[in-house]
């Protein structure tokens, strides 16, 4: 039996300012009921969409020397990177490579063009506009870390990524989002999964109320499944020259028409603003 992603680790919206909240990494827990009044879903991707690197690579930084050891990076496994990091994490400890550092590295991680411009614009919506959240095969604790440093993390909702914690020892734990049968994507995050159940059970929680529209903002190929998901009048935001972009590209070469959702190649968040407006001002 697959597990549900409302089974798996996600983030609980608006921690309090200034603390970062862990509370999500207890397992599940009663949560606050969410607006039930928004317009349209947006889902985010965070490496390369939201931050212009690799969380994961940007985070080897901080080893001895700024690399890792040919015996370790000779350890990964196509579709297994989850596991790899694990790997790469409980490496990073038995250096001395602490929490703090490993917090701070992220933190200085740098917004992709037009990004915090972007988010500003959607936190300065009225509040019925768009219900915002973040699907990525990042971890938890990068997440949350880099929007708390910058102001952003009471816009998410939710956060749908790899459940992370620091144990009594200083290690960053990493464990898999969820198993799946996706053969597209790696064995620990299918996304495309995680969007239709979101939205699925957004909309019971909504009495059957559907979004105006959802939307899909992304960059890599594991960005292209969930797209895939979207519909006619929904919108797919991909990184312009990216996998996902390339992606949509070729199936709309080789199957003209089977890809549903608009498409709207971004450079910049600025791009994705453009669009924003005038989204909002369609009549349902």
């Amino acid at each position: 039996m697959r597990d549900s992603v409302f089974n798996c680790c996600f983030a609980p919206p608006h921690p309090p300012p200034g603390r970062r909240d862990e509370s999500h990494f207890q397992g599940n827990r009663a949560l606050a009921p969410p607006p039930n009044d928004r317009r349209f879903l947006i889902f985010f991707d965070f490496d390369e969409t939201l931050v212009d690197e690799c969380s994961d690579d940007a985070v080897v930084s901080a080893a001895p020397g700024g690399s890792l050891p040919s015996w370790l990076k000779d350890t990964y496994r196509p579709g297994r990177y989850n596991e790899y990091m694990q790997r790469v994490l409980a490496y990073l400890a038995e250096q001395g490579v602490t929490p703090g550092t490993i917090i701070s590295t992220i933190e200085r991680l740098p917004p992709c063009p037009g990004i915090p411009a972007l988010l500003r614009f959607l936190m300065s919506r009225p509040p019925r506009d768009f219900e915002v959240v973040c699907v990525s095969d990042a971890n938890t604790v990068f997440i949350e870390a880099w929007l708390q440093n910058l102001g952003f993390r009471q816009l998410f909702l939710r956060i749908f990524a790899n459940p992370a914690h620091f144990d009594d020892n200083g290690q960053l734990q990493l464990r898999p989002f969820h198993s799946h049968s996706c053969l597209r994507c790696p064995m620990n995050m299918c996304k495309a999964e995680i969007v239709r159940q979101y939205t699925a059970q957004r909309v019971r929680e909504r009495g059957g109320r559907r979004y105006q529209k959802v939307l899909y903002v992304g960059d890599g190929a594991n960005d292209f499944c969930p797209s895939l998901t979207l519909s006619p009048g929904d919108t797919a935001f991909p990184r312009r020259d990216f996998p996902m972009h390339r992606l949509i590209q070729e199936m709309g070469e080789a199957k003209p028409g089977e890809y549903k959702a608009n498409v709207v190649p971004w450079s910049s968040g600025e791009d994705i603003i453009n669009r924003l407006r005038k989204i909002v001002e369609e009549k349902p």
